[in-house]
C-alpha cells in the first residue's frame, strides 16, 4: 500500500524566514534566557519565529549541524549582536530585541 501524507511542519530555516517575511508574515524575536551583560556585551538566550496573517507561526531551526538524520533543532541566539546581525542580514532596518524571559518583540519589512 502505497499513501502519501503531506505535512507541513511548523518550522522554517533561514532561507525560508527571509521568503516568509518578504511575503508579509512578522518575524518576531522570543526571549528564553534573561540576557546579562558581561563587558560591553549581552548575553542570552533568543529564538526567533514568524507568523502569518492566518496566525500560522514557523519557528526558525538550524540547517547546518544534524546531530542524526532527520534531526531538527531549533535555532537559538546567545547574544544579543548576534540577533541584530541576523535581522540586519534578513533586510530589516532596525532591530527590537527582549530583555525579559517571555517577552517578544516583532518585526515587518516595509516595502518600498
Amino acid at each position: 500500500m502505497n499513501q502519501t501524507t503531506d505535512l507541513e511542519l511548523n518550522v522554517t530555516t533561514e532561507q525560508g524566514l527571509r521568503a516568509l517575511a518578504e511575503a508579509g508574515h512578522t518575524v518576531e524575536v522570543l526571549c528564553k534566557v534573561e540576557p546579562e551583560r558581561k563587558g560591553p556585551s549581552w548575553y542570552g538566550l533568543w529564538i526567533m519565529r514568524t507568523v502569518g496573517n492566518d496566525g500560522q507561526e514557523k519557528i526558525l531551526v538550524t540547517a547546518r549541524t544534524r546531530l542524526t538524520q532527520n534531526a531538527i533543532r531549533v535555532r537559538e541566539f546567545k547574544t544579543a549582536t548576534g540577533v541584530i546581525s541576523f535581522l540586519v542580514g534578513v533586510g530589516f532596518a532596525q532591530a527590537s530585541i527582549p530583555m525579559k524571559n517571555g517577552e517578544k518583540t516583532s518585526h515587518n519589512l516595509i516595502s518600498d
